[in-house]
């Protein structure tokens, strides 16, 4: 049990910091490796790992931390808890440092060594859970913790706060649709709490119902794309809408390994593994529209770099 007089700390909402400002507007880039030769067709990718914390994921945190230190939830003498696979966590971390409030985490024990460093440089205390529940088991303790002290704990629940698919309606969207001028035909995006496929998703067809939105997500239960949900078999997130999606591609491990060292190589990006199988399924796409003879605008999102996945072993396989 933490001492609650060990974690008491003055919450300073600076919404105007530096950090926060930083926060969204990535580039959006073209992958013209990953579709040559398919005339007609174009990949373009946001670069999600130029945010402050190097994911995807402080979006949806920043909006979340918002929220909470709005109405009161998040305040003086409380602590920020949540359940993270990795990403999510650290960008809580990042904005416990920033704006002086307490993180705790419950998170799978298997994540990156450099995951774990990052959340020590920050400072946050992490519950570490039963790596073969992946992230279903870190959500369990999150609840648990949260049920046993509802006044210390502020419980995010990322899982289930509409403040995370609202920060891509209300970020990653627009950004998409004023950087394409209108132009993309096809949105995919990986299911992990399954914010950014539902919030860009339902912002997008407001803006061009014809706009296809795919779905990815692992192949099976037992998978190594990490922060990923294979939705058949997980706890799924509250906030997760099925009916989004025009369809679902599920993507093998071993295929999104080896476009993440294609990337790195043959185009010069370092890439995270599920950006890794976000091209796999865009690259599926693409292949589908040029042989149908369309015209593809396909945008994706690489939700962080390499640089927490370089342990991997597959670096080293020839």
């Amino acid at each position: 049990m933490i001492a609650k007089s060990k974690w008491l700390s003055r919450v300073e909402p600076r919404y105007g910091s530096a950090l926060l400002d930083r926060i969204g507007n990535t580039p959006l880039i073209r992958l013209d490796s990953a579709v040559r030769g398919l005339p007609g067709v174009t990949l373009l990718a946001k670069t999600e790992w130029v945010n402050p914390g190097g994911s995807v994921k402080d979006r949806a945190a920043a909006a979340m931390v918002r929220k909470a230190l709005a109405d009161g939830s998040l305040r003086d003498g409380r602590i920020l808890l949540d359940a993270t696979s990795g990403n999510t966590g650290i960008a809580f971390a990042m904005l416990g440092a920033a704006l002086g409030f307490p993180v705790v985490l419950a998170m799978p024990s298997n994540v990156s060594p450099e995951r774990k460093r990052i959340l020590k440089a920050y400072g946050a205390r992490v519950e570490w859970t039963d790596p073969n529940q992946g992230s279903d088991g870190a959500i369990r303790r999150a609840r648990e913790m949260a049920a046993s002290d509802p006044e210390l704990y502020c419980y995010m629940d990322q899982y289930s706060n509409p403040e995370n698919w609202k920060a891509h309606y209300d970020t990653t969207a627009p950004e998409i649709w004023r950087q394409t001028g209108g132009s993309i035909t096809h949105f995919v995006a990986g299911l992990g709490t399954s914010g950014t496929f539902v919030g860009t998703t339902r912002r997008l067809r407001e803006l061009n119902p014809a706009i296809q939105a795919i779905s990815m997500q692992p192949d099976s239960p037992f998978h190594g794309l990490e922060g990923l949900k294979h939705m058949a078999t997980a706890l799924v997130p509250a906030i997760y809408d099925p009916a989004l999606a025009d369809r679902n591609i599920e993507i093998e491990t071993e295929a999104a390994y080896a476009t993440v060292k294609r990337l790195a190589r043959e185009a010069g990006l370092l890439v995270g593994i599920s950006a890794g199988a976000a091209v796999v399924a865009c690259e599926q796409i693409a292949r589908e529209e040029a042989a149908a003879g369309r015209i593809a605008s396909i945008v994706t999102v690489l939700p962080d770099s390499a640089e927490k996945y370089l342990n991997e072993r597959f670096w080293e396989e020839a």
